[in-house]
C-alpha cells in the first residue's frame, strides 16, 4: 500500500506539472511600436559614410524665374496674350472669353467651359484668379468657377467672403468630397493664387482603378488640401464616380450665373 501511494503521488506531481506547461502565457510582446526596416537598409549596416552616398542620376537644374518669373521647365498656358493652348469643350472650336488688357481673361457667360488643347497627367499647376470687385449673387451664385484637373476633378472656384455656402462646396473644396482646411482668399476683387500638386489615379486593364489619385492645393500659401485622396469625380449631384482614363486637359468653368471670374498667369509643370 505504500508503494501504491508513492505512485499515486508522483502521477498527481507529474499532471500538475503538465498542465502549468500547457498552460502557461505567452510573454508580452515588447511595450511601445516596434521599428521598420525598409528592405534597402537590411543586411549588414555601413561603416563608413561613403557607402550611403551616390551621385547619380544628376538632378536637372531648373531656373526657378527663367520665364518672366516662371520656371524654365514650365509650360506656359495662359500669359495673356492669346488662347492658342485653349478650345471651347463643347465643340473645340476657339475661345470665345474675354481676352483683357491687363493681361486676363474672363468668362463670357453661357458660352461654355474651355479646357486645353494639351492633355497632362501628373503636374505641378500654378493658377491665379479673381473674383469682381463688384459683388454680386450669394451661395454658390456669387463668382462661382472651378479648376478641373483631368478634366473631372473640381478644386472650387468661388467668392465667399462673407458669403457661407456648404462647406464642401466652399472655396479650395474638392467639389462635394473635402472641406478646405481654412479660407484663405484675399478680398473680392483682388488676385488669389491656387498652387496644385495632381497625381492621377491608375487603372488595370480591366478599367478598375488600382491606385488612387491625390491632390494637394496650396491657396495664398497656405495648405488648404493637404495630400488628399481623389474619391472619384466630383458630380453636383450623386457619388463619386471612376471612369478608367489616362492624361486629360485642364478645363476651366463658366458657370452660366454671370460668374465675371477671371484667370491669368496659368502654367504646368509635368512631374
Amino acid at each position: 500500500m505504500h508503494n501504491n501511494f508513492l505512485g499515486l503521488c508522483a502521477l498527481i506531481f507529474l499532471a500538475s506539472c503538465q498542465e502549468q506547461t500547457q498552460t502557461a502565457p505567452e510573454a508580452p510582446a515588447p511595450d511601445g511600436p516596434q521599428p521598420i526596416v525598409h528592405a534597402e537598409y537590411q543586411g549588414t549596416e555601413p561603416t563608413t559614410p561613403e557607402e550611403t552616398e551616390f551621385y547619380e542620376p544628376a538632378v536637372p537644374v531648373v531656373n526657378p524665374t527663367g520665364q518672366n518669373g516662371i520656371p524654365s521647365d514650365a509650360i506656359v498656358l495662359f500669359d495673356g496674350t492669346n488662347f492658342d493652348a485653349w478650345e471651347m469643350v463643347n465643340d473645340s472650336t476657339e475661345v470665345v472669353w474675354h481676352l483683357n488688357g491687363d493681361r486676363s481673361m474672363t468668362v463670357k457667360d453661357k458660352t461654355g467651359d474651355i479646357q486645353t488643347r494639351q492633355s497632362f497627367g501628373d503636374m505641378q499647376l500654378h493658377i491665379e484668379w479673381r473674383s469682381p470687385a463688384e459683388v454680386n449673387g450669394e451661395g454658390q451664385h456669387r463668382a462661382n468657377s472651378g479648376v478641373f484637373l483631368n478634366g473631372i476633378y473640381e478644386v472650387q472656384v468661388l467668392d465667399n467672403n462673407d458669403n457661407p455656402t456648404y462647406v464642401n462646396g466652399q472655396v479650395a473644396s474638392i467639389y462635394k468630397q473635402y472641406v478646405p482646411l481654412a479660407m484663405a482668399s484675399v478680398p473680392s476683387g483682388e488676385w488669389n493664387a491656387y498652387d496644385i500638386i495632381y497625381h492621377m489615379p491608375h487603372f488595370n486593364e480591366a478599367g478598375e482603378k488600382i491606385e488612387s489619385g491625390s491632390i494637394t492645393v496650396i491657396h495664398n500659401g497656405v495648405v488648404v488640401q493637404d495630400h488628399i485622396e481623389i474619391k472619384g469625380t466630383t458630380p453636383y449631384i450623386g457619388w463619386p464616380k471612376n471612369p478608367a482614363h489616362g492624361k486629360g486637359p485642364l478645363r476651366l468653368q463658366d458657370h452660366g450665373d454671370n460668374s465675371r471670374v477671371s484667370y491669368r498667369n496659368i502654367w504646368v509643370r509635368e512631374l
